[in-house]
């Protein structure tokens, strides 16, 4: 008999899960920081932290809206 599992148990189960994973990469990443091991200027860790915050705020976008792919808005003609 398949176990049933709802769209919140599923939710929670993947959201928790991806956003561990997330976590972990972001702790990985951290690592880089080590100027015993890596040679960085501030210009890139900007650029870093540019692009995470942009894809951040992007998919905090998604859940206040549920937009899931990108359109642009008509405009009217002026006739």
């Amino acid at each position: 008999m398949p176990r049933y599992e709802s769209k919140r148990d599923r939710f929670h189960r993947l959201a928790e899960d991806r956003t561990n994973a997330v976590l972990d990469k972001i702790r990985i990443l951290a690592n880089c920081a080590n100027t015993a091991t890596y040679e960085y200027d501030e210009s890139e860790v900007r650029a870093i932290f540019n692009v995470i915050e942009s894809e951040l705020k992007l998919a905090r976008s998604q859940f206040r809206t549920g937009v899931t792919k990108f359109k642009l808005p008509r405009k009217q003609r002026n006739v």
